[in-house]
């Protein structure tokens, strides 16, 4: 089973695309550090105040894997502070 996270984040500080990796890549980086996941920029790579991150995670249980995912948003939303995090979602396929 595979399930999948995405978070769509507003920067609304950045004045280039630049300054927003500047502020993407740190986070992508805790995330695969702190939580063991799979995780890019998957959408709005041209906007200079908005993201989407995506993060992945593979097993056989869904209630572990939506719990985990679960934990990852959770520490975005409360850790996160160089912008406000608009939507989380998310998915098992």
């Amino acid at each position: 089973m595979l399930a999948t996270l995405t978070i769509h984040l507003h920067i609304p500080a950045c004045a280039s695309l630049k300054e927003k990796r500047g502020r993407i890549k740190p986070l992508i980086s805790r995330l695969r550090r702190e939580f063991n996941i799979s995780v890019a920029e998957i959408g709005l790579q041209d906007k200079w105040d908005e993201s989407i991150i995506g993060c992945v995670m593979i097993g056989n249980d869904s209630a572990f894997l939506q719990s985990a995912l679960g934990n990852v948003s959770r520490w975005v939303e409360g850790h996160w502070t160089d912008g406000d995090v608009w939507d989380t979602k998310i998915e098992l396929i």
